[in-house]
């Protein structure tokens, strides 16, 4: 029969792992948001320039691929380094438990009692655990760390890659199918609305305001638009 203390640190490792997902959903919503006002900000600038459609259509996605690329890079360089000490930490951890094994439980212990458990029954926690499985123990109480369920960097890379990618497709995909005359005014609606859908994400995952948030996002995505139109306008002929 499983213990109460066992339970608990099973519990615990179930938390990690849902904080973990939800970590992940809320880059993947960050990263969809870059690529909805990259690619707009980039696309509504080109057509303040000129009216060219397959001109703005390759600009625009040379621009998504070279930011899909980069998020994927950066995100696989990253996630690899904190994998990387993620492991070197499992490792020193191993060879502590297997050179220090009655320090390791004192750690343990000590780690509960500063939760607040009474030194007593630390202990016999700290005990129950490392006898259940020391090693699972020591990662998730010390290191916070779930062995079995360390970050993939190329994972990470894809999903970095494809949320910019879906983002990046809405600003793209409304610039070049709408009309010549209001390409630039539909491509600003179609961004915002995305922005709104990307804010009330954000804003439900972090338990903030949501029109707080909302507003800030839009704001952002729109100003940005307005700079990149603005200076596109200053080369050219808008078709606006």
């Amino acid at each position: 029969m499983v213990s109460p203390a066992v339970t608990r640190f099973y519990t615990g490792l179930h938390a990690n792992a849902t904080s973990a997902r939800l970590n992940w959903l809320r880059a993947s919503v960050l990263g969809a948001n870059d690529g909805i006002v990259s690619i707009a900000a980039l696309v509504v600038g080109v057509a303040g320039a000129t009216v060219s459609a397959s001109t703005i259509l390759v600009t625009g996605i040379a621009g998504l691929l070279a930011g899909a690329l980069s998020m994927a890079v950066g995100e696989y360089v990253s996630v690899s380094s904190q994998r990387d000490t993620e492991e070197a930490l499992l490792e020193k951890e191993k060879y502590e438990l297997d050179a220090f094994p009655q320090a390791e439980l004192e750690e343990l212990a000590h780690m509960y009692e500063q939760k607040g458990v009474s030194k007593e029954t630390a202990l016999e926690v700290a005990k129950e655990l490392t006898a259940h499985d020391a090693f699972a123990a020591h990662v998730e109480a010390e290191l916070h760390i779930d062995p079995n369920d360390l970050t993939n960097p190329w994972h990470a890379a894809f999903a970095s890659a494809a949320s910019f990618t879906a983002g990046a497709l809405i600003p793209l995909i409304a610039v070049v199918l709408s009309p010549e005359n209001v390409r630039v005014f539909l491509t600003f609606i179609a961004t915002a609305l995305a922005l709104v859908v990307t804010g009330f994400l954000s804003a439900r995952m972090s338990d903030s305001n949501a029109l707080k948030v909302i507003t800030r996002v839009v704001l952002g995505g729109v100003f940005a638009m307005a700079v990149t139109f603005g200076i596109g306008m200053l080369f050219g002929v808008s078709g606006i």
